[in-house]
């Protein structure tokens, strides 16, 4: 599941995942909010996610504190950060909170894609 206030982030990943997405190596979920997301990890989607990667500013609720709810509740859910302020304070908060990934933009999708499809 991608997490992104930012509505164009969804086409972008669909871009960049066409070919596994096509030969269905993975699904693509989004959510736009990290409100929304916790929403969809309490339905029956959680059975299905891997792994979540999520932008950590948004309105509300942002993408460590996030972070902090999902790992309290679903230590075993993998959760990889994307930010675009690589910062000391960021990157210790998200590995105290649990992070299992920290990545800054812009994204390498070729390196993403290597962690997603090796999960």
């Amino acid at each position: 599941m991608v997490v992104d206030d930012e509505q164009d982030v969804q086409l972008l990943f669909r871009q960049k995942f066409r070919r596994e997405l096509k030969q269905e190596q993975i699904k693509l979920y989004f959510a736009f909010s990290a409100e929304e997301a916790l929403e969809y990890l309490q339905s029956q989607l959680i059975n299905h996610l891997a792994l979540i990667v999520t932008d950590i500013n948004m309105p509300g609720m942002n993408g460590l504190e996030m972070l902090k709810v999902i790992k309290d509740h679903y230590p075993n859910l993998k959760v990889f950060i994307i930010t675009a302020y690589d910062d000391e304070y960021n990157y210790l908060t998200a590995k105290q909170y649990g992070a299992d990934g920290y990545i800054t933009k812009p994204i390498q999708f070729d390196k993403l894609k290597e962690k997603i499809l090796n999960l």
